[in-house]
């Protein structure tokens, strides 16, 4: 991979941690991916832990105990979608046939990607959302963030600060 290539999955913020990490160095460039698909990584978990969060406290409100079938109903289906497709690319196709299909399928992400993001934009109202249930919903969005920052930082200390493996030699 060169500094002008991104690597094939990752999307749109994905190319943008690559340039910024070209812009410093190879080094830099190479250590952002790996950030960046660590954190995308603990985006399911991240999910996951949300989704049996509000069944927990949806319960408590109502004094029901909460259900796999409602933690399941509550769980962002997506992250199933983004599993399967990187097992099935990763380890069920012949690299030909994935490299082959790379150019359709970055142009088909880029328009799923800006539309998901027009349609999320078209239907957020922040103000509705900080009034909302005093304000809950925007804190557990910010939460969330933390959450992520927190984890993706730890996680990259682990990995690039010696801790658990040797200090990778990525120049």
């Amino acid at each position: 991979m060169t500094q002008t290539q991104a690597p094939a999955t990752g999307g749109q913020f994905l190319t943008s941690v690559v340039a910024a990490g070209a812009l410093i160095s190879d080094a830099a460039m190479k250590t952002g991916v790996i950030v960046k698909f660590s954190q995308n990584a603990l985006i399911g978990v991240a999910a996951f832990i949300l989704a049996i969060w509000w069944t927990v406290k949806a319960g408590a409100a109502t004094g029901q105990k909460p259900s796999v079938s409602v933690i399941w109903e509550r769980f962002p289906k997506f992250v199933l979608g983004f599993i399967v497709a990187s097992a099935v690319f990763s380890f069920l196709l012949p690299n030909d046939l994935v490299n082959g299909t790379r150019g359709a399928l970055g142009e088909l992400r880029t328009w799923w990607f800006a539309m998901a993001f027009v349609c999320i934009g078209l239907e957020t109202r922040f103000v509705e959302l900080a009034a909302m249930d005093q304000g809950r919903p925007a804190l557990a969005f910010i939460g969330a963030q933390a959450f992520n920052v927190f984890w993706t930082l730890l996680l990259a200390y682990l990995l690039f600060g010696g801790v658990l493996f040797p200090v990778p030699d990525i120049k």
